[in-house]
């Protein structure tokens, strides 16, 4: 899979690169954060037409999110966003969403930087450059897709466009899955009260009550395949239905730091991850799931720390990431690899010793099950959850602490057992 950075200039236009001379490309197009059932049905037929035929599967992806760009300029009088802004609601990061497109046997991918000049473009025009200057013949779309200027190259939109020209045409992908589901106007991360993965709250509800629900945290109607409901349902701590939405473990990645070591001295020695991580952080609280070493930091963009994008800026979130890089990481990612632990993950101001510290920074330490200390220092690693333990709570003492962290070791082997 060839991986291409393109960085529009001030005025939003982009150099796009020229594919073949001879061969056409089917493409689609979208910021697929986190990679869930229903991005992964859009890119599954890109691949499939351009297999039919004889054509190049491409993916553009815009990076950053397209609605932390629109709002960010919202609140600060049209600016663009800082490149080097944090997106801590991004669900997966641009690596875990290269992997699985290279899983699914796309060809090329263009990473397109989002900006304000690049979002102004008319969808009329932008599909003019993927005609002329990628070939595209066909476009492969989600059924509620939007884009252009003001949004206004919709489904609809884009379908008379295709049938008036007649230089590509439109394929719209049944992406819809199970329906839609409600979820607040504004998603505030809740902790579960009690031990075990948590139920839907609207579930035993009869109508009268699920509108009164509905009514008080201004519920919206979205996709139960959304990247919005996914976000949800972490922040619920609802595990096993994120996964089922995404139709893999969520995870998340970042970089093994010095900790202050006191799981080691009560036997339960964790990886650290810095304070940044690529992808989405569930509510506060321990859960099961796995580590994955995915190797040293500095490995990884040795070789290509000096590369450049499209109109000669760097761009070290994506530039430096190859398909090599990608390779190397679904090996370790794989079932059973030899990469790949079983461990108890919490997140949180660790409420047993905050007090005595002083520290009520939110960290995120995964405990390995593993015979021998692993020494992870430096290494990217990534966490995977399988399913929801307990809240955090403040015990009484550290021997409280050392049984209830026992107990969830006993209920990571359990609930991993079959999950590999």
């Amino acid at each position: 899979m060839n991986i291409t950075t393109l960085i529009p200039d001030n005025s939003g236009l982009v150099d796009w690169p020229t594919l073949s001379a001879d061969k056409k490309a089917v493409v689609t197009v979208g910021a697929f954060d986190g990679m869930h059932r229903g991005h992964r049905a859009v890119i599954e037929r890109t691949v499939q037409q351009a297999k039919a035929t004889q054509s190049f599967s491409v993916v553009i992806m815009f990076d950053p999110r397209p609605n932390l760009v629109h709002q960010y300029a919202g609140q600060h009088q049209g600016m663009d966003l800082p490149e080097d802004a944090h997106d801590d609601q991004k669900i997966s990061g641009i690596r875990q969403r290269l992997r699985i497109m290279r899983e699914l046997g796309v060809d090329h991918v263009l990473v397109v930087r989002y900006t304000l000049a690049f979002a102004a473009k008319s969808y009329r025009f932008f599909l003019g450059q993927l005609v002329g200057k990628l070939g595209m013949r066909m476009l492969v779309l989600g059924a509620d897709a939007v884009m252009g200027a003001n949004r206004a190259g919709d489904i609809k939109a884009i379908s008379l466009l295709a049938q008036a020209t007649g230089v590509f045409q439109l394929e719209v992908v049944d992406d819809l899955g199970p329906g839609y589901v409600r979820v607040p106007a504004s998603i505030t991360p809740q902790a579960p009260e009690s031990e075990g993965e948590p139920v839907d709250p609207t579930a035993s509800m009869n109508k009268a009550e699920l509108r009164a629900w509905s009514k008080s945290v201004q519920g919206r109607k979205v996709r139960v395949w959304s990247s919005s409901h996914v976000r949800y349902l972490l922040s619920q701590g609802r595990i096993k239905d994120a996964n089922e939405v995404l139709g893999h473990a969520h995870g998340i990645e970042g970089t093994v730091v010095h900790g202050e070591q006191r799981g080691r001295t009560i036997g339960f020695p964790t990886a650290n991850l810095d304070t940044v991580v690529d992808g989405y952080l569930p509510v506060d609280g321990v859960y099961a799931g796995w580590l994955i070493d995915l190797g040293e930091q500095d490995s990884k963009t040795s070789e290509s720390a000096d590369s450049e994008a499209s109109d000669g800026h760097k761009n070290n979130s994506v530039q430096q990431y190859r398909d090599e890089d990608a390779r190397s990481d679904s090996a370790r990612l794989a079932p059973h690899s030899p990469w790949r632990w079983p461990a108890a993950i919490s997140i949180g101001t660790k409420p047993t010793y905050s007090e005595e510290t002083g520290i009520a920074e939110r960290a995120v330490e995964a405990y390995a099950l593993h015979d021998d200390w692993l020494d992870l220092y430096g290494h990217r690693v990534c966490v995977e959850f399988a399913g929801f333990l307990r809240p955090q709570i403040a015990f009484d003492g550290t021997d409280a602490l050392v049984e209830a962290l026992k107990k969830n070791v006993e209920e990571t082997k359990e609930l991993t057992r079959d999950m590999l």
